[in-house]
C-alpha cells in the first residue's frame, strides 16, 4: 500500500515537471518594492551600468582608460599597456573572480545573482522603463489584457522605442572597448562602420534587447549554469532567504486587529505580495528553490506588511539553515577562511606582479648547427640569436652585454638598437671566450639586455657557453 502511494505521488509529481516544461510561458509582473535591499540594488545597478557605459569616454593621459586594441594587440588599462606576452595577468584574474564567486556563495548564497549578474541588471533597467511607460503592475496587467488599440499601441510604442535606443547605446559601448570610441561615434555618424564592429554592434544590441526586455527570469531558470552548481558551495551556515515557517503558519487572511493566535494562525496573512514582487516568479514560502536569485524584494515587501499588520519584522529573513533549525550558526568557519586567505593571496600576488612587470622581454637561442668554433688565436666563439621584445608603449634603444666568464667579449654588428613598442626583433650575437677561460667543457653566462634611453628598463636571461673537452 505505500509503495502504491509512493507511485502515485512519484507519478503526479512527473506530470507537474513534465507541465512546467512544455507549459506555455506566463509573462510576470513585478511589483514595485522599497525598503533595505532595494535601495542597494538600485545602488548595484548605478554603480555597475556607470562603470560599463562611463570606461570608454575616460581619458586617461590622453588614452581611452579601458581599450582591447585587438588589431594592434594592444590592451590599456587605466595607462597600463599589456601585450598577447601579459595573457597570464588575464588568466590569474578570471581565476580571482571564480573565487570571489566561491567566497561570496559560500557566504550569503547568490549575491552575485541578485545584484550585480548582468542579466539582473539589465531586467531591472528594461523594467523600470516598462513601469514608467505603462505605469504599476495592475496597469500593466490591464493593458495587456485589452484589445489592440491607439492608446494600447502608442504605450506599447513608446516602451519598444527606450528599449531599442537603450539596446543600440548598449551594443555601440560594447564595441567601444574594443575600437576607441571617437572614432567609432565619428564612423557611426557618417554610416562608415566595418563589418565587424557593425556585427558585434547588431548582436549585442539584440542579446541585450532580447534578454532584459523578453526572456528575463528564463535565462535565469533555463539558461544560466549557475544555479544548478550552487548548492555545491552551499552548507548549513549559508546566508539564505527563507520563510520563517514555525511563525508564519498555518498562513491565513485577518483583519488588523484580530489576533492570530486567537484565531489558531500564524503571522503569513497570505497576502502574496512575497510572490508579487519575485522577478522569477516563485513562493519563497515553498522553501529554497533554484530559481531564487537572492535578490531579497521578498524580505522588503513583507517586512512592510508585517509593519503595517504590527507583527515583528524578519517572517522572510536573510538565515540559514542551522538557524531555522535552532541551532548555532558559524560565518566564520574553515571554509570562509580558505577562501578568504586564497582570494587575498591571490589578489596580493597579482597587485605585485602588475607593479613590478617589467616592459621589455629577452629570449636567448643558440645556433643548433655548431656547438662551438675554434676562431684562432686560440679563441672560443658561440653563435646565438637574442629575441628582444618591447612591450612598452613608446620606442626604445637597447644594448646587450654579457657576463659570467673571464674575458669575455660581445659582438654584434648592432652594437645599439631600436625596438618599437609592440615589436620583437632579432639580434645575432657572437659570444668569443679565450680557450684557456674554461674551466670546463661548457659554462654559464648571463645576457644583460638594457635600454640606452631609460636606464631603468632592464632584463637578462641565462644562457650556456660550449667548448671543447678540456
Amino acid at each position: 500500500m505505500d509503495q502504491k502511494v509512493m507511485d502515485r505521488r512519484r507519478d503526479a509529481r512527473d506530470r507537474e515537471v513534465e507541465k512546467a516544461l512544455y507549459a506555455r510561458r506566463e509573462k510576470i509582473y513585478p511589483r514595485e518594492v522599497h525598503g533595505l535591499f532595494a535601495y542597494l540594488r538600485i545602488t548595484a545597478v548605478v554603480v555597475l551600468l556607470g562603470i560599463f557605459y562611463g570606461l570608454p569616454w575616460l581619458d586617461w593621459n590622453g588614452q581611452q582608460s579601458v581599450l582591447l586594441d585587438m588589431p594592434n594587440r594592444k590592451f590599456h588599462l587605466f595607462g597600463l599597456t599589456l601585450w598577447p606576452q601579459d595573457f597570464l595577468y588575464l588568466a590569474f584574474l578570471l581565476i580571482i573572480a571564480a573565487f570571489s564567486l566561491f567566497f561570496f556563495t559560500a557566504l550569503a548564497g547568490r549575491l552575485w545573482c541578485g545584484y550585480a549578474c548582468p542579466q539582473t541588471v539589465w531586467t531591472e533597467v528594461f523594467l523600470w522603463m516598462e513601469q514608467w511607460v505603462e505605469g504599476d503592475r495592475n496597469k500593466r496587467m490591464k493593458l495587456d489584457r485589452e484589445p489592440m488599440s491607439w492608446h494600447k499601441f502608442r504605450i506599447k510604442a513608446t516602451k519598444q522605442f527606450l528599449w531599442l535606443t537603450f539596446s543600440a547605446f548598449t551594443g555601440f559601448t560594447f564595441v567601444s572597448y574594443f575600437s576607441p570610441q571617437d572614432e567609432l561615434f565619428q564612423r557611426l555618424m557618417s554610416l562608415q562602420l566595418g563589418p565587424w564592429e557593425s556585427f558585434w554592434m547588431f548582436f549585442y544590441g539584440l542579446a541585450t534587447y532580447g534578454n532584459a526586455g523578453y526572456l528575463r527570469e528564463q535565462v535565469c531558470k533555463y539558461m544560466c549554469p549557475y544555479a544548478r552548481f550552487q548548492s555545491a558551495m552551499f552548507d548549513k551556515d549559508t546566508l539564505i532567504i527563507s520563510y520563517d515557517a514555525k511563525r508564519g503558519e498555518p498562513r491565513g487572511p485577518r483583519k488588523r486587529s484580530a489576533n492570530p493566535r486567537e484565531l489558531g494562525l500564524g503571522d503569513c496573512i497570505d497576502c502574496t505580495m512575497c510572490v508579487q514582487v519575485c522577478p522569477t516568479g516563485i513562493d519563497i514560502r515553498d522553501g529554497l528553490q533554484y530559481e531564487c536569485i537572492g535578490c531579497a524584494a521578498c524580505i522588503d515587501i513583507c517586512d512592510e506588511v508585517m509593519e503595517k499588520m504590527g507583527y515583528p519584522k524578519g517572517l522572510i529573513r536573510y538565515t540559514t539553515q542551522n538557524a531555522i533549525e535552532g541551532k548555532q550558526t558559524h560565518l566564520i568557519r574553515p571554509r570562509m577562511i580558505v577562501y578568504g586567505l586564497l582570494l587575498l593571496g591571490m589578489m596580493v600576488a597579482l597587485g605585485y606582479a602588475v607593479a613590478t612587470r617589467n616592459p621589455i622581454g629577452l629570449d636567448v637561442l643558440r645556433d643548433r648547427n655548431s656547438l662551438f668554433r675554434e676562431v684562432g688565436a686560440g679563441l672560443i666563439e658561440n653563435v646565438y640569436t637574442l629575441k628582444v621584445m618591447n612591450m612598452d608603449d613608446r620606442p626604445h634603444e637597447y644594448r646587450v652585454t654579457a657576463e659570467g666568464l673571464p674575458e669575455l667579449q660581445v659582438l654584434t654588428d648592432r652594437p645599439t638598437f631600436t625596438v618599437r613598442s609592440g615589436e620583437v626583433v632579432e639580434v645575432p650575437v657572437r659570444l668569443r671566450v679565450p680557450e684557456d677561460a674554461l674551466g670546463s667543457r661548457r659554462a654559464d653566462v648571463t645576457f644583460i639586455l638594457q635600454s640606452v634611453d631609460a636606464p631603468e628598463l632592464q632584463t637578462s636571461e641565462e644562457s650556456r657557453f660550449l667548448g671543447p673537452m678540456p
